[in-house]
């Protein structure tokens, strides 16, 4: 190595030195940065609670043979509160608004959004309500029985027993005028 090269790896190089001071500087901001983020998610997730503690009072109306709904925090990147396993709340970008959505096969869809936790709680109280009427329709119906099938099936039994007996007495009736031909 020429002592040119040499000299600019020196620990003294002031290009080394702003590298260092440069690089320190951005773990400082990194991490100030993930704080926040921290910060931002704790927050989340606090004002989650504070609305998962104010639908209390409806989910405990709900019948017990009802097994529709699994309420829960989720505290992954994006914390949500699952009302079921298509619904959930979650926080909006300014981090202060609740986002009340439903995943469709077409997308999701937003059924509410609000910094009012009972405007929340209302649209979920709307939405418990139609899941569970939902559910009763579902319960309810009785798949209609079609008899028409099952009396073809009968009558084709029928005509199939039929047609081997006539076929039996017509082989009998051969046979046995073909032995009574032979004497």
């Amino acid at each position: 190595m020429s002592d040119a090269q040499n000299t600019g790896n020196a620990a003294g190089d002031p290009r080394s030195t702003r590298l260092r001071d440069a690089l320190r500087q951005a773990r400082i901001e990194a991490a100030d940065r993930t704080g926040v983020v921290v910060e931002l998610r704790d927050a989340e997730v606090a004002r989650l609670e504070i609305l998962n503690e104010a639908l209390d009072p409806l989910f405990t109306q709900v019948p017990e043979n009802i097994d529709l709904f699994d309420r829960g925090i989720s505290q992954g990147e994006t914390p949500r509160l699952w009302i079921d396993v298509v619904a959930h709340v979650l926080m909006g970008r300014d981090k202060r608004i609740y986002r009340f959505v439903q995943d469709t096969r077409f997308g999701r869809t937003v059924l509410a959004e609000s910094h009012d936790v009972p405007a929340i709680v209302d649209a979920v109280t709307d939405y418990v309500a139609r899941r569970i009427i939902e559910r009763e329709h579902a319960m309810a119906a009785t798949p209609v029985v079609d008899r028409a099938p099952v009396e073809r099936r009968r009558r084709g039994f029928w005509m199939f027993a039929l047609g081997f007996v006539v076929g039996a007495i017509a082989l009998f009736a051969l046979a046995l005028f073909a032995s009574l031909r032979n004497f």
